[in-house]
């Protein structure tokens, strides 16, 4: 069975594009412009999420270890950055297409203003055939205000573009159900619902050269398959992978989409670094949010305030054992709150078209 997806973000991560010895691996970036160049003639719209600007930079000049790794790491980007997108340029051209460079740090989703104007830039990037070629901005980005790799980031944007599939490229063949090296362990190929815990058979482990590992690409793609997007985690070292992918031809691992959320839903999923306020609530609020029936947040079920918030604002909702329970948009501030904590008949902290829920 192929996969008919018209929009479609692919990932490629650091080990993918980079050899052993750390320098950029120019044969598979070949390969894979090529796929994604075949993919893009069939009038798919195609977004790149590409790592390997460090590596590339790594390859063009030599630093002192006299210098910190953050400050070394800004000098490969900022070097590497140009070298990658020439090389994609380069190879994209021969196939006719043109491709553009965004470079985005974590700043640019802080709010609904600066998130719709990053869609904006990217969806008439597509409407004139352009490959959006994004990769976090390392140069200016500071350790704490960075994604946790470019797993999130694909994520974030495959959300906001309402992107029918993601596609993320790693250097195994998909999650484990234990141990890769167990001759006995074998690749997941089919994953739905949410309440797998990766943690208890994925390895924590991150990637030679990457930040990330597959513990970040299976929570981030469950959450991603919960807002409707199909997630595809697949082996880029392989001939012809994306493909293959696309007509169901090569084992990884697949996660069944779930119900299509609305676009401000898919904003507020993406934005718990971004809440302000933390609300409290009860078990009967918790069991009525989480059940098959949309339900608003209502203040009979807060049981505290726990950090302040504004009309408007991002804020996160725990348990009774501070757990989290979701995210949602405040239609009013926390001193109202507070004024009408389990108070019945009153309006709806969080209305259900706002409200995300993480359990």
């Amino acid at each position: 069975m192929a996969y008919n997806y018209q929009r479609i973000i692919i990932k490629i991560g650091s080990n993918v594009l980079t050899r052993k010895d750390g320098l950029p691996d120019l044969d598979r970036i070949n390969h894979l412009v090529e796929q994604i160049s075949a993919i893009k003639k069939q009038g798919k719209e195609v977004v790149l999420v590409s790592s390997g600007a460090v590596a590339s930079g790594r390859s063009l000049i030599t630093v002192s270890e006299k210098f910190d790794s953050i400050a070394t790491r800004q000098l490969f980007a900022s070097i590497g950055q140009v070298k990658l997108i020439n090389t994609y340029a380069h190879e994209f051209e021969k196939y006719g297409i043109l491709c553009s460079q965004v470079l985005v740090t974590k700043e640019d989703f802080r709010d609904r203003m600066h998130y719709l104007n990053m869609k904006n830039c990217l969806k008439i990037l597509l409407q004139h055939h352009v490959i959006p070629v994004v990769n976090e901005n390392d140069v200016v980005s500071i350790t704490e205000l960075m994604f946790t790799d470019n797993d999130e980031l694909a994520g974030l944007i495959a959300s906001m573009l309402n992107a029918q599939a993601l596609i993320v490229l790693t250097n195994v063949d998909g999650i484990y159900d234990g141990n890769p090296d167990n001759e006995y362990t074998k690749v997941i190929e089919e994953i739905s619902g949410t309440a797998i815990d990766f943690s208890s058979f994925v390895s924590i482990g991150q990637s030679q050269f990457g930040r990330g590992g597959m513990i970040t690409k299976s929570t981030m793609a469950q959450k991603v398959a919960q807002l409707g997007i199909a997630v595809h985690i697949a082996n880029g070292t392989k001939e012809n992978i994306l493909i293959d992918v696309l007509e169901d031809k090569v084992p990884h691992t697949y996660f069944i989409p779930n119900r299509s959320a609305s676009g401000k839903k898919k904003w507020i999923a993406h934005s718990g670094n971004y809440a302000k306020g933390i609300v409290q609530i009860n078990e009967g609020a918790k069991a009525a949010l989480t059940s098959t029936k949309a339900s608003s947040l209502l203040p009979v079920g807060v049981i505290s305030i726990i950090s302040d918030f504004k009309k408007g604002d991002i804020i996160k909702l725990v348990d009774e054992n501070n757990k989290p329970v979701g995210l949602g948009i405040a239609e009013y501030g926390a001193d109202k709150a507070a004024e009408m904590i389990g108070q019945k008949n009153q309006k709806a902290l969080i209305h259900y078209d706002y409200l995300y829920l993480e359990c």
